[in-house]
């Protein structure tokens, strides 16, 4: 059988197409020296799961380099604060590394408490307080003590594993150890939710919140994307946890699971069918025939707003050709949204994956489909150039590899501008990627370089 591309013999593994026998790639193992893996560490992993808790301070323990690679790398919106915008850091000096770095972890928490008087604290170990031994839960408690304001100690040091998904866990567990629970609600109803793994990248929320607050449905939390750590802290009296991304907080919601007793479903949000499908599960869930029947109405509102908005785009893009390589959750999450597109998804990776990430794309793309784990940057060019997709979807990362090789290039990861969540959403969702895929600015390509790429078919 023909390799999918030319790539070392150990990673042939990692790639795949479904169909042909094996349809899992091999994943969540540590990446080939030497190959300039594009994966991020735990504490970038743990960093996007609490960073968006907009009325807090995200305090970086660490050289000043790990917070400027990693504050605000999420467009992740806020209605109400930006206090988590700061990007604030101990920043670590030689002398701290060798001395110790307790003393200016506690000084520069009790300076940012009284200037900003926030939520709370996160404090964030990196690669350094961990090698250095800085004890930090012991700095936290007596912050928090001196202050009265919630110090929260994240021990994400990136060394820990190989995949950033143990950073999402470890992000979920210092809500669930910290902060989940320890508020009550002033009042209760028998419809509250909380939902999880919602960050609000470009504003997704707004575009499901509505929808859900119209069905009569009571919105305690958002885990995390524009929330205030007061609202998480009372997260414990849902009565369901609807998820999102389904990447990173699947374990918050089986814990909540168990701790709580509050039981889970995940949803989708992207495309019409997925809206429509994740509403009327939620208001299944309840089994209330008013709340039922206002849920059908919604749905047919919203399906009547946004009727033939996409018929343009859809005409333009039918027949197209687009390879996903992003994190996990969207890597399932969009198929059936550009299949409603009449776009054909020709491949689909992650650079994080773990086996439950690969058996969801497994399950939602068709045979045929190429599924790639953690594609370096040569891989990636030498996927691109073979299979020629008309779009590529990814992140900044992979931004220019795509652009230099003329294949349009859309970033649904952390610089992504337009919300495509919901009915709405999904307008905008088809008017961005037909403004890619039909850009003229693919015309004025370099010839050599498209006799170049039909030449390496």
């Amino acid at each position: 059988m023909e390799p999918i591309i030319k790539t070392f013999e150990s990673r042939k593994k990692h790639m795949c197409v479904k169909g042909e026998g094996i349809s899992i790639p091999t994943c969540d193992k540590a990446s080939l020296p030497g190959t300039v893996t594009q994966r991020t560490c735990v504490f970038g992993g743990a960093r996007i799961v609490l960073m968006p808790i907009t009325d807090s301070i995200h305090l970086v323990h660490g050289p000043i380099g790990c917070a400027a690679c990693t504050w605000d790398i999420r467009g992740s919106k806020s209605s109400r604060e930006d206090l988590y915008k700061k990007g604030c850091s101990t920043d670590l000096k030689e002398k701290d590394i060798i001395f110790g770095g307790e003393k200016k972890l506690y000084e520069t928490i009790m300076e940012l408490n009284k200037i900003y008087s926030p939520g709370a604290i996160f404090v964030y170990a990196t690669c350094v307080s961990g090698i250095i031994g800085d004890d930090i839960k012991a700095v936290c408690k007596k912050s928090e003590e001196t202050t009265g304001c919630r110090v929260i100690p994240v021990q994400s040091e990136g060394y820990q594993d190989h995949n950033k998904t143990k950073g999402h866990w470890i992000g979920g567990d210092a809500l669930l150890d910290y902060v989940i629970g320890t508020k009550e609600p002033e009042k209760t109803t028998q419809f509250d939710i909380n939902i999880v793994g919602e960050f609000n990248v470009a504003g997704d929320l707004w575009g499901i919140k509505p929808l859900i607050t119209a069905m009569g449905v009571n919105i305690i939390s958002t885990l995390t994307g524009d929330s205030h750590v007061d609202e998480i802290a009372q997260a414990h009296r849902a009565k369901l946890n609807i998820v999102q991304c389904q990447k990173s907080s699947n374990y918050v919601a089986k814990k909540m699971e168990k701790k709580y007793g509050i039981p889970f479903i995940k949803v989708n949000f992207f495309g019409l069918e997925q809206t429509v499908n994740s509403l009327r599960e939620i208001a299944d869930f309840f089994g209330n025939p008013e709340m039922m029947l206002r849920t059908e109405k919604i749905i047919e509102t919203g399906l009547k707003e946004v009727e033939h908005k996409t018929d343009e785009y859809k005409e333009r893009l039918t027949g197209k050709t687009v390879a996903l390589y992003v994190g996990g959750n969207k890597a399932w999450s969009l198929v059936r949204a550009f299949e409603e597109l009449g776009v054909d998804v020709m491949m689909s990776g992650t650079k994080n994956g773990i086996k439950e990430d690969y058996e969801r794309i497994k399950e939602t793309v068709k045979d045929g489909t190429i599924i790639v784990d953690d594609a370096n940057s040569t891989e990636l060019a030498r996927l691109l150039k073979k299979y020629r997709p008309n779009l590529l979807i990814s992140g900044a990362k992979e931004k220019y590899i795509s652009l230099k090789l003329g294949i349009p290039f859309c970033d649904f990861n952390h610089d992504r501008i337009s919300a495509f969540a919901g009915f709405k959403g999904f307008v905008s969702f088809a008017r961005e990627v037909d403004a890619s895929v039909s850009s003229p600015v693919f015309d004025l390509t370099s010839k050599n370089l498209r006799e170049e790429l039909d030449a390496s078919k």
